[in-house]
């Protein structure tokens, strides 16, 4: 359980959160759920959960931090760095650990996540799964424990798909130089508010989806000759319309039961839970945090079912 993929998997966990720490993208409280996550997704028995995992993480820091001039004269509240707690990061990470310590529980049982959950995850899913299958079939073969291996490697894939997605479309979107539409109405509404779509968001949405489906392609390949090439485009594929679906779905949530607020004397949208300015938008249901939580997720079930 303890070999040199688990010392690397804590060194690189190690090197993120203290990278997030030193760039502000990450609270202390985020930077140890970071550490957590991060370890998990990245060590056991395929780096198909953790190399995405990376690529969420520092694109989607990157892209926060892009424009920040322009974003703190639309965003109440904006910070620099992200600086993102605890409870953001499981929110954008969920689903997709789920789905990896099933993986890791059901076909690599020497990895840490099947010594304590191995015993959970098999009484629900009693799959009887040969080693030399292991070597000779791609992860995402459906012919792979009765193509379990695929729907939950596809299931992480769909969720950071969907997370990158939206944090692009969101980030880079509302520096779009056109007032974004309400998903709902299709009305102009101010950069910043829950539910708006521009077409840059939309772009950049896909994009991610796509590069995350890049990288799970990329990393199945080099872990095991018995992938096809043919699935990196199956990945990319899958990606970029992870990536679409999932900013659509956050944005109907977000003009729907998320409220938004904006300030006619500051001129800009204000943050979740200030209760100044003008509703013009949504009902007071949800948090950005459970939004991307329920769409992050939904993503995951779209990818466990494809």
């Amino acid at each position: 359980m303890f070999n040199l993929s688990t010392v690397s998997a804590l060194v690189l966990a190690t090197l993120l959160s203290a990278h997030g720490i030193r760039k502000k993208s990450l609270s202390p409280s985020g930077a140890l759920a970071a550490f957590v996550v991060g370890f998990l997704m990245m060590s056991g028995g395929t780096r198909a959960f953790g190399v995405p995992l990376i690529g969420f993480y520092l694109a989607g820091s990157r892209a926060t931090k892009y424009g920040k001039a322009r974003k703190a004269k639309l965003e109440d509240g904006y910070q620099e760095g992200g600086y993102r707690s605890a409870t953001q990061v499981l929110c954008n990470s969920a689903s997709a650990l789920v789905a990896c310590v099933a993986w890791n529980a059901l076909f690599a049982p020497q990895s840490a996540h099947a010594a304590f959950a191995g015993a959970l995850v098999t009484r629900i899913l009693p799959l009887r799964v040969k080693t030399s299958d292991l070597l000779s079939l791609c992860a995402i073969s459906p012919s792979l424990g009765e193509g379990w291996s695929r729907a939950l490697i596809l299931a992480g894939l769909g969720h950071f798909a969907c997370c990158l997605g939206d944090t692009l479309a969101s980030e880079l979107g509302i520096l779009s130089k056109g007032k974004p539409r309400l998903i709902t109405t299709l009305k102009h509404v101010p950069p910043g508010t829950n539910g708006a779509m521009s077409i840059g968001g939309t772009v950049a949405s896909i994009a991610g989806g796509a590069f995350v489906g890049a990288l799970t392609g990329v990393t199945l390949l080099v872990e095991n000759r018995s992938c096809a090439v043919g699935i990196l485009g199956e990945c990319v594929s899958l990606g970029a319309l992870f990536g679409g679906l999932g900013s659509l779905i956050d944005s109907f949530l977000g003009a729907t039961v998320q409220q938004t607020r904006y300030s006619t004397e500051k001129k800009l949208v204000l943050q979740d839970g200030n209760k100044e300015g003008t509703v013009i938008s949504g009902l007071n249901f949800l948090t950005n945090n459970q939004i991307n939580l329920v769409s992050s997720i939904a993503c995951a079930v779209m990818g466990l079912l494809a």
